[in-house]
């Protein structure tokens, strides 16, 4: 019997694999309709019919006004683009790719925003009048659109637990990984056990170079660098009594008396 993230695993790559799949028929379906909205248009020019009071090329989505032949062709293959990135992003590749240049759709986000785009591009194709294939796939894209906004509510948790690799790389160790925020000088070392069965070299820094301590050495280090080491001001607390004043002058200090006998001369 599987544990829970198990379920949770296939659930994420059912959704996904049908998330590729509406990808893949919204495709095809929109090379078959801009070919055939070019053959259309090419029997229109043929024929020489009137197409005055039509609104649309007979047998295509092509509108009938100026450039409308233009905007036909450029939304389709505006669409067969953003179906192109999508592929790649539910792929995860280039992952550098889409962190840098379009991360919502990397793998640090959630899938709200790949529904939002499958929603966008199934309403759009849906809007005209097409055939029954480019229909289905069309609506099927916008219903699997739907399930991956519901699902990205869980935001960037959702990738990485329907992703194949962090799968294995949990699996292969009894304990779950963490990853320690604690300072690199408190961290213990990985080397220290190895340390005792082997001669072991001197302690190093991150960078490779030995390490020059806290005394003079160190100082002399941080001087070449440009640091400079400022020794703390003394201060005493409030509660305690300031020290005396040594003054060189002898003109604010009182008179010394003596106390004369009746004997004294």
């Amino acid at each position: 019997m599987l544990p829970p993230r198990g379920y949770i695993f296939i659930g994420l790559n059912i959704i996904r694999a049908f998330s590729i799949i509406s990808l893949l028929l919204v495709f095809a379906s929109s090379i078959f309709v801009l070919v055939n909205d070019v053959q259309a248009v090419n029997r229109a020019a043929a024929n020489s019919v009137d197409m005055t009071d039509c609104d649309y090329i007979d047998g295509s989505t092509v509108p009938n006004q100026p450039a409308g032949v233009f905007w036909a062709v450029v939304n389709r293959l505006l669409i067969i683009f953003q179906v192109i990135v999508l592929l790649f992003s539910e792929f995860g590749w280039p992952a550098s790719f889409f962190r840098t240049y379009f991360p919502v759709l990397g793998p640090d986000f959630g899938l709200g925003a790949l529904g939002i785009f499958q929603c966008l591009i199934g309403a759009t194709i849906l809007s005209h009048h097409v055939d029954d294939f480019t229909l289905v796939a069309a609506f099927f894209l916008f219903s699997v659109g739907c399930l991956n906004m519901l699902v990205g509510l869980f935001r960037e948790q959702v990738k990485r637990k329907r992703s194949i690799m962090s799968w294995r790389e949990e699996a292969q160790g009894v304990l779950p990984l963490h990853k320690d925020g604690r300072p690199p000088f408190v961290r213990p070392r990985e080397t220290f056990v190895a340390g005792f069965f082997q001669d072991e070299k001197a302690p190093t820094g991150e960078s490779g170079q030995r390490g020059n301590g806290f005394g003079r050495q160190g100082e002399k280090a941080a001087g070449l660098k440009g640091f400079l080491i400022s020794k703390p001001l003394e201060s005493l607390p409030r509660y305690a009594q300031s020290p005396p004043r040594s003054e060189s002058s002898r003109a604010g200090t009182p008179e010394p008396r003596f106390k004369s006998s009746a004997m004294a001369i």
